[in-house]
């Protein structure tokens, strides 16, 4: 069926919605002799609209015909699921459901983002170290002292900054460290894509070498049961905001019918989702980088048990959370 004939043959079941949905969201006014408006009506309607809307993403239709009926499944979705921007329901709707979907959805993306930042990662920190001094090429020698004092035994609070005055400063710096890399590998995406793919390899590079090098000086121990906890949250983030980027810059290199505008936007309201997961697991990793991570007086095996109950959590939570709703 060409989009026409779709169009034609649809048109007045369209065009019924559009006026309940003016009346029902106070976008026009119902005249005197306008009869009452039938639940069951709308919702009938609504489902016709989705099949119509999924007829014509499969089929390929053009964008203006899409946008009519994107925008009119939301708006009905809206009025008969009553669904608000803000509040209780829609935020645990958001963590219980729709986050989880979301990375599921994007499982291709999600797979290539852990792949760029893993590689490098464990290949620079094989090389590193074998070969120590090839830290340098990441990091200057003063970094790389600076990492050593770091975790030393003779550091107070481990992973802390010689300059910090106490775990809320480093809390504070964290969240400000750990968005501004997640925000590098989302945007980068706008850039074809491109950009994500660096700051991923990069990264990785970076977290490869320092790690090569604080266990071939012997560190490793203090090392690994620091970044255990938090990574489970922190490297998550950073591979979503990743493959939420690599999304992006394929809506921008393979628009297909859409315009290039079209379909970012529409990728960017997709990710949109990803993206308030992703910062909640970056608070969540602070937190726990902060005052649990850090902390001397908790034996190196608590850590690692409490690790693998968080990496294995968020395993599971983004495999299973939320798979009834689908």
């Amino acid at each position: 069926m060409t989009p026409l004939k779709f169009e034609a043959q649809y048109a007045d079941e369209w065009l019924e919605l559009e006026t309940l949905l003016d009346r029902l969201l106070g976008r026009r006014k119902a005249s005197k002799s306008a009869p009452a408006i039938r639940g069951e009506r709308v919702a009938a309607l609504y489902r016709r609209a989705c099949e119509h809307l999924a007829l014509a993403r499969a089929r390929a239709y053009p964008p203006y015909l899409l946008d009519r009926l994107e925008r009119l499944t939301a708006d009905a979705h809206q009025v008969i699921y009553q669904r608000r921007d803000l509040g209780a329901a829609a935020l645990w709707r958001l963590v219980s459901v729709d986050f989880p979907r979301a990375v599921r959805r994007d499982a291709r993306y999600v797979a290539v983002a852990a792949l760029l930042l893993a590689l490098p990662m464990v290949v620079l920190g094989t090389l590193v170290f074998m070969r120590p001094e090839l830290v340098l090429s990441v990091v200057d020698a003063n970094a790389a002292a600076t990492y050593q004092q770091m975790y030393s035994d003779a550091a107070e609070s481990i992973g802390r900054f010689r300059d910090a005055s106490g775990d809320w400063v480093m809390f504070g710096f964290y969240i400000s460290h750990n968005i501004g890399i997640s925000f590098q590998c989302f945007a980068g995406g706008l850039f074809a894509g491109v950009g994500s793919i660096f700051f991923l390899l990069y990264n990785g590079a970076s977290i490869g070498a320092v790690a090569g090098f604080l266990t071939q000086r012997g560190l490793g121990a203090t090392f690994w049961s620091f970044v255990a906890t938090h990574s489970a949250f922190e490297l998550t983030a950073i591979v979503l905001s990743g493959a939420a980027g690599l999304r992006l810059g394929h809506a921008l290199v393979a628009p297909g019918r859409l315009t290039r505008r079209q379909s970012l936007v529409r990728a960017a309201k997709e990710c949109a989702v990803i993206v308030y997961g992703l910062a909640a697991m970056l608070l969540i990793a602070a937190a726990i980088e902060a005052f649990w991570s850090s902390a001397r007086w908790l034996p190196s095996f608590v850590k690692y048990g409490v690790a693998a109950v968080c990496w294995g959590g968020v395993l599971c939570y983004f495999v299973f959370q939320g798979r009834r709703a689908d």
